[in-house]
């Protein structure tokens, strides 16, 4: 082996997963205000989908979604400007990238609940 597992490695990975998880949303989301311009009917069910145990898992999913990919794209930002190449410093942003993304998305369920 070549390579062996890093952060910066996981992180670069799931930066890329999250972003194609954030355009199923996208269509997620798309399909539910649709829902709502066909009728009380269909606005019902895409609630009821939404609601139930999966949608409600894959809400908080792309929520975290959401708050990962703007943390590492912060990160990102940064890294253009030339500051955070140092290893620890790698290893630093990337567990506050972690660590930001599940504080903010619990947060952000708790206002909404």
């Amino acid at each position: 082996q070549v390579y062996r597992w890093q952060i910066t490695m996981v992180l670069s990975i799931f930066h890329r997963i999250t972003g194609c998880a954030l355009g199923v949303g996208a269509l997620v989301l798309a399909y539910w205000l649709s829902s709502a311009a066909y009728g009380a009917q269909s606005f019902a069910m895409a609630q009821k989908i939404l609601g139930s145990p999966l949608g409600i898992l894959c809400l908080i999913g792309w929520t975290f979604c959401f708050w990962f990919h703007l943390c590492a794209g912060l990160r990102h930002l940064a890294w253009d400007t030339g500051w955070g190449f140092e290893i620890p410093r790698l290893y630093a942003t990337g567990w506050t990238v972690i660590v930001a993304s599940v504080v903010l998305t619990a947060a952000t369920w708790l206002i909404a609940l």
